[in-house]
Formats: C-alpha cells, structure tokens, sequence
C-alpha cells in the first residue's frame, strides 16, 4: 500500500526534523495535495515564479555582462540548494523544505548585488528603509501575482519564517512578529545559512581565479586551500588548469560540508535536541561549522575581501551600479508617468510612490536597468 508523504516523513525524518503534518499552514487555507507535501508545492511555487527566473541575470559578485561563466543569483541559488540538501540528507532532515528555502533565499536581491542594495536602502530611509530578506517576504507574500484566490504564493509559514530569518553577514532584517523574531528558526532554515556561506566561498574563488582578480599566488598563505591543493597534487600529479583548481575547490566543498554535518550532530546531542520546540528555544544555532573551521575560514574571509570585493575593477562597477540605481530612483520619484502602467497603477493610499519605485527597480536584472537608464538618460537611445 502506497503511504502517504506524512507516513514516509515520520518514517525517514529525524524527530527534531519539521515536518509537514506539524506546519502552521499557509495565510490563506488551501486544500494540500494529495502526493506532493507543503514544502514540496512552496518549492514548486518559488521555481515558476518570475522573481526566480530573474535570478538569472542578477549579479552575484560580477555583473552578468561581463561574462557568461560567472555565477549569477540563480546558479549561486542552485549551488546553495544541492549543499543544503546534502546536509540535511545526512542529519535526516526534511531536504524539501530546505531545498524551498535555497531556492527563495535571494528573490529579494536588488540588481548589481550588495552596493545596490546599500543605494536603495539609503534612498529608502525615510520610507522604511530596503533590506533583501524583508523584500523576498514582500515578493513571496504580495508582489508575485499568479493566483486567482489570493496575492503572492501563498507559502507555508515556515517557509516564509525561514526567509526573513535567513541570517549570514550581509543579512539584518526586522522580523515580523507574526514569525516569531524571539525564537529560532528550524534547523532546515539554519542549514540554508551554512550552506549560502559554503556556496559563496567557493564559488567566489572560482570566479575570482577565473576573472584573473584573484591570483593563486594569493592563496598560497591560505591553510585551507594549501592543503586542499597538497591532497589533490598528490592524487593527480600530472593534473593541470582548469581540471587541478576545480579539483581543489571541490576538495574545499567537501570539507565544508563535512565539517558542518559533523560539528551540527555533535550540537544535536551534547544540547539533547529532541524535537523543533528545543531548537527553536536554544539561545544559539545548532547547524554550525566547528570552531577549528571557523578560525580556518577567517583568513580566507579577509583575502577574498581585500583582493575581490574590493578589487579597483569591482569598486568601479559598485559605484557605476549605485550612480544607476539613484538616478533611475530620482528620476521615477519626480516623474511617476515613466514608470510603467501597471505599477503606476499601484501607488495608491496604501501604498505610496517610495514603496512602488522600490519595488520596480528591485525587481530589475542587471542588464534591464542599464538599459532602463540608457534609454532615461542618453538621448539617442530609443524609448
């Protein structure tokens, strides 16, 4: 006999794993499906969303015009996704809900990455400011328009909880109090984060040896990746560029990884974890590198700061990005006639003129905004 997607959870999922029969629902009731779980639909939601598929051409660290090998919002979603799942594979933890958290967990993202993101909250200020996380709730929750019987996607609420919560260096949002902003969130949720920072720290080498921004000589005062290289020189004396360096930076993932699922089931026990209700009262995160890593990553951290986030050639993009978000903000805030019909037909008593030019240029790829104000700004651009 078939069993149904609430029988195999209590089955395969540990019992501090949050599972489908235990969810707090969606804000507004649906009948669930009869084979595809909560977690399951919220993921399917988020893949067909547009939010999702403009990942594609939103900057990761380099914007997309400059080449076609570089991550991207969507492949760094995607990287995030199957890291999450190995984790939580191995804690026994319910991988749909986490793989509907990778997936959404940079919906938010304005173009050109961080330092458009920084204009915008500062243009914003006044208004209630812009932060990414809190966007990705607005996206989910009211501005994706696919449903007949309500706005947004409808998500579960620990989905949603999950992406306001989502918490790395870059991430310090005002949580809502309907999510609970005093307790913590699910483990799927915690493992989302770990996995972003294994993603970003990779791939980031990856590209940054690819752009030729990073030299290799540089990482040579790197204790993770000297002995990542050492294991691999020694597997495969012979191998050379690019098969030797992916090698490496696989070698690193693996590592990652390891280090997280090993030190998280060490915390799961020594904290006597036994079912969502502890994890969401413990003081600290449970899903957590080990110390040793930790102190490993920090040097790595500061290198790719120094030599990549704030290479002369990224500063310069940085600030071209952030020229163009003011300018396209100012210009639609003085003329709201120039922005397009649907979203002038969104302002309104509830919602003012800030809130609706926020959301437009927040919704922009990189490439649809250098060509938004090209086509404001340079007179013999076609409108």
């Amino acid at each position: 006999m078939i069993k149904t997607y609430y029988e195999v959870e209590d089955i395969l999922l540990a019992p501090y794993a949050m599972k489908s029969k235990n969810s707090k629902g969606r804000r507004f009731p649906e009948e669930e499906h009869a084979y595809r779980s909560p977690y399951q639909r919220d993921r399917d939601r988020i893949i067909h969303s547009v939010a999702f598929r403009r990942l594609e051409y939103k900057t990761q660290v380099f914007v997309n015009h400059e080449g076609d090998d570089y991550r991207t919002r969507l492949t760094h979603s995607l990287e995030v996704s199957q890291i999450a799942r190995t984790i939580a594979k191995a804690l026994h933890l319910n991988e749909e809900l986490t793989e509907s958290l990778a997936l959404a967990h940079d919906l938010g993202h304005t173009p050109f990455g961080h330092a458009a993101e920084e204009m915008l909250n500062k243009l914003m200020r006044e208004h209630g400011g812009f932060e990414h996380n809190l966007h990705t709730l607005r996206i989910v929750d009211e501005l994706e328009e696919r449903y007949p019987d309500f706005p947004g996607l409808n998500l579960t609420w620990e989905t949603r909880e999950g992406i306001v919560k989502h918490q790395t260096e870059y991430d310090k949002a005002k949580i809502p109090a309907e999510l609970e902003p005093l307790n913590k969130p699910t483990l799927e949720a915690q493992i989302v984060d770990i996995a972003d920072e294994i993603a970003y720290d990779n791939h980031d080498i990856d590209d940054g040896l690819t752009s030729g921004l990073l030299p290799e000589e540089s990482l040579g005062k790197i204790e993770l990746w000297q002995e990542a290289k050492k294991h691999i020189e020694e597997q495969y004396p012979t191998l050379t560029n690019p098969k030797r360096r992916y090698q490496i930076i696989r070698r690193l993932i693996s590592l990652f990884v390891t280090d997280a699922i090993e030190e998280s089931q060490k915390r799961l026990k020594a904290y006597g974890i036994k079912d969502v209700s502890d994890v969401r009262r413990m003081e600290s995160r449970v899903i957590d590198f080990s110390v040793s890593l930790k102190n490993q990553r920090i040097p790595l951290r500061l290198l790719l700061s120094e030599e990549l986030y704030h290479h002369y050639r990224v500063n310069r993009m940085s600030e071209k990005a952030q020229r163009i978000i003011k300018e396209l903000f100012k210009a639609y805030i003085e003329n709201t006639t120039m922005l397009p019909k649907e979203f002038q037909n969104k302002i309104s008593d509830k919602t003012n003129k800030y809130v609706v030019v926020c959301d437009y240029i927040a919704s922009m790829t990189d490439r649809f905004a250098i060509d938004e104000h090209e086509k404001l700004f340079n007179p013999h651009k076609k409108v």
